[in-house]
């Protein structure tokens, strides 16, 4: 059974990325399980740190971009919205090259908060950094102003 409450069309969802964050780094929405999303990153002068290793922040900023997106295609289609309350990340590989893809899974779906694993790898398969992101849950509806 799916965690998903509105459309996981990737078409759609890759429409809505033009002119953010998620385009300037080259993220890019690939798919969906169940009660997973993945996406992969290129590792590139726009993702690079200048030791031209894969910068950390944007290990974050694709962590972000999945588990903020999986956090929005769970809520019901009454204007809830999901806002971040912290991310923290491990890195626990070098990645000089390619691409890295991320994969994000609910640990917590509430009516408060959800909670998200994210788990980022080489083109090889390496696990290169472990994220997790909770975010609160801020009702939609008239009165949510």
């Amino acid at each position: 059974m799916t965690i998903w409450k509105k459309p996981t069309d990737l078409a759609a969802i890759r429409r809505a990325a033009r002119g953010t964050l998620d385009e300037t780094l080259g993220i890019e929405i690939t798919g969906f399980t169940d009660d997973s999303i993945s996406g992969t990153l290129p590792v590139d002068g726009r993702t690079k740190q200048p030791f031209g290793l894969l910068h950390g922040g944007a290990s974050v900023a694709l962590a972000e971009s999945l588990g903020s997106l999986g956090c929005y295609l769970t809520l019901p289609a009454d204007g809830s919205r999901g806002v971040g309350l912290e991310i923290n990340a491990n890195h626990l590989r070098a990645v000089r090259e390619g691409v890295v893809t991320g994969t994000a899974r609910p640990l917590h779906l509430g009516r408060s908060t959800q909670v998200w694993e994210i788990r980022i790898s080489d083109a090889d398969g390496r696990l290169s950094c472990v994220s997790r992101l909770t975010l609160a849950i801020v009702p939609g509806g008239p009165a949510s102003g």
